[in-house]
């Protein structure tokens, strides 16, 4: 050990609380689950993705709107509509030659409620 390093604590026995893991282990949802929340979270993780959901919670908009909104192309906002799409995050309806986008559900106004919240504390 060098002598600027502080020993860290550790403990004197391993004890594992098997009820305790007993009990959180039955409610954790399964493998595939995990994986699919940590991807959708992976989709929160880009600023302009995250700029296009919030210009959603205000209004419905098209790819022109959000563009300007933005201050991104058309092209890098329709790419980013189509991920959001996959994810189930944003819907469309088309209006003749016009599609708008809207949020999918509150669920997605709650996260980023949620969000905000959090970091504003």
């Amino acid at each position: 050990m060098k002598e600027n390093e502080e020993k860290l604590p550790s403990c004197e026995f391993h004890h594992v609380h098997e009820n305790t893991v007993k009990k959180i282990g039955e409610m954790m949802p399964d493998e595939d689950s995990l994986f699919d929340l940590a991807e959708l979270y992976k989709i929160f993780g880009d600023s302009t993705r995250i700029k296009i959901l919030y210009a959603l919670f205000e209004s419905e908009l098209c790819v022109c709107d959000i563009a300007t909104l933005i201050g991104a192309s058309m092209s890098a906002v329709s790419h980013q509509l189509r991920i959001l799409k996959q994810a189930s995050l944003v819907k469309y309806r088309r209006e003749g030659k016009t599609v708008f986008y809207s949020l999918s559900d509150d669920h997605v106004r709650s996260i980023l409620g949620q969000g905000m919240e959090h970091i504003s504390e």
